[in-house]
């Protein structure tokens, strides 16, 4: 009988921890088909709301919900099994593993969190036709993802029982030769940094620099570089420290477009100047399509060298470049015809050549 008992002993023993393992698993399954279902469901309930943030916590945790349903039940048959050889003492560093994993997972969330978020509020915005500075989002984008890299290395290093202060010590002398070193790319990241905070010009923005060949559509901001779209269609690629330096226009926040023009008409039209100019200034203060609260100027403004010059100075409604050349058309031809039906004409180069020792051909000429 004690032989029997003894065999049920050790066979129930054996049989106990193997169930244990299987329980373990069984359940690991079991709730991870439970957290399926449940987000399934939250899924449905996130699509009757207009934020896109609970859409994007529910896509974001999915997997990491699985990876850390899985770590933890990793752990568990790990100790169970340990537990059967005892002279295996690594329940520590198996402790360690599973606290790093599930930091990781953690971070995995808050990665995927931020990048959901940025797209479908980018989404979002360009299909409901609003106005949002993208740059702005990148920039918040960029930075919440930095500040979760650093804090998982740090509360990784800490778990795994490195000293973290000594880790920073270091850190700050090595960090002035890595600095020495990649000076460049730190002048490039903090001038990133200038761009983000200060947002001389955003993503979409048309911008030139009078100091440098630079023109063109933006296109992406990076912590190095920022690459614009050349008229020519041709990327440029700036490193973002230049723009600390050189002086960049920006056309695309203007309020209006300029129309600075100078007419000229024949010296023989003096008599009609006056009118000619009192008629454009009219038609420019009826034209639909000009600004009449700001500056309007038509005068008669200098004696040039072959004619009489009109100065026309004004502002259009319209920022687009396409739109602002129609209207400038369409005024140069309204002037064109203005001064047709006073029955003067545009001036052109000319010369009058006096001949010495002529008069007496010429008076006789005149004569005759």
């Amino acid at each position: 009988m004690q032989s029997i008992r003894a065999f049920f002993i050790q066979t129930f023993g054996i049989e106990a921890w193997l169930a244990m393992v299987v329980a373990i698993v069984l359940l690991a399954l079991f709730l991870s088909q439970v957290s399926r279902v449940v987000y399934n469901q939250f899924d449905k309930l996130a699509l009757r709301t207009n934020t896109a943030w609970d859409e994007s916590l529910i896509r974001a945790a999915r997997r990491p919900t699985h990876l850390l349903i899985g770590i933890v039940a990793v752990a568990k048959v790990t100790q169970v099994v340990l537990a059967q050889w005892p002279e295996f003492d690594v329940a520590a560093e198996v402790s360690q593993l599973r606290n790093v994993g599930i930091v990781l997972a953690v971070a995995w969330f808050a990665w995927k969190f931020v990048q959901l978020v940025t797209s479908r509020t980018i989404d979002r915005g360009r299909e409901g036709g609003q106005e949002f500075d993208v740059t702005t989002i990148f920039a918040l984008s960029k930075l919440s993802r930095l500040l979760i890299a650093i804090v998982t290395v740090i509360t990784v290093a800490h778990t795994l029982g490195f000293n973290v202060g000594a880790l920073l010590a270091l850190g700050g002398v090595g960090g002035i030769a890595v600095g020495l070193a990649a000076k460049d790319l730190l002048a490039n990241f903090f001038g990133g940094l200038t761009i983000y905070l200060d947002r001389p010009f955003s993503v979409g923005d048309w911008i030139r620099s009078p100091d440098k060949s630079i023109e063109g559509t933006v296109e992406y901001i990076s912590w190095r570089h920022t690459r614009i779209r050349a008229f020519n269609k041709n990327p440029i690629y700036v490193p973002n420290a230049v723009f600390t330096t050189i002086v960049v226009e920006n056309p695309s926040r203007m309020s209006h477009r300029r129309l600075k023009e100078t007419v000229g008409v024949r010296y023989d039209d003096f008599a009609q100047v006056e009118d000619i100019v009192s008629d454009i200034k009219h038609m420019l203060e009826n034209h639909k399509d000009i600004d009449t609260t700001q500056t309007l100027i038509v005068n008669f403004n200098a004696y040039a060298a072959s004619s009489l010059d009109i100065m026309i100075y004004t502002f259009t409604h319209t920022r687009n470049w396409v739109q602002y050349q129609g209207i400038k058309q369409d005024v140069l031809l309204q002037v064109g015809r203005i001064i047709e039906r006073h029955g003067a004409e545009f001036a052109f180069p000319t010369q009058t050549l006096h001949l010495a020792g002529n008069e007496a051909a010429l008076a006789e000429a005149k004569g005759n």
